[in-house]
């Protein structure tokens, strides 16, 4: 058996995003939360905010399939530490982070698709490894802190 995914279940997936409150989708392509390699695709639209998290003891890989994005990384202070721009028709198309680094990802792009994966089992993010000097999803700095993700240099601060 095999799974195809075709432009236009891509472009569908986008939509959903782009009707989605959080601006972003997931389509898994593995059979379920325990299988030891996760495999997803995530449609993410600007506007669209992921809190800084970092995975301790998992890696992750992401392929950009369609749109732009920066994958951000960051110390234990939130200092920006580095950012990686990723392009579906050019430049850099493939980025692995490390485990245990702070990260974040912002579109810059409509129909904004990457390709995940990472280590399995999933594990939902603990508390504690949510940046602290982020805001959380749905707190009024969020808006804020996804605009300063579009532009902010290596080396500069979250201000809060």
């Amino acid at each position: 058996m095999m799974k195809c995914l075709d432009t236009a279940q891509l472009r569908a997936l986008s939509a959903e995003a782009a009707d989605h409150p959080r601006r972003r989708r997931n389509y898994n392509l593995h059979a379920s939360a325990a299988d030891p390699v996760q495999r997803m695709l995530n449609a993410f639209e600007p506007g669209t905010y992921i809190r800084p998290h970092r995975h301790r003891d998992k890696w992750e890989l992401f392929v950009i399939l369609s749109g732009r994005a920066d994958v951000l990384t960051f110390d234990d202070d939130g200092r920006l530490a580095a950012r990686a721009a990723l392009d579906a028709t050019e430049g850099t198309r493939v980025i692995e982070i490390a485990q245990g680094a702070w990260h974040s990802l912002v579109s810059h792009a409509p129909q904004t698709v990457m390709f995940e994966v990472k280590q399995g089992p999933y594990v939902p993010t603990a508390p504690e490894d949510f940046a602290s000097w982020a805001p959380p999803e749905g707190d009024a700095a969020t808006r804020e802190c996804e605009q300063w993700f579009r532009t902010a240099t290596p080396g500069s601060h979250l201000k809060r």
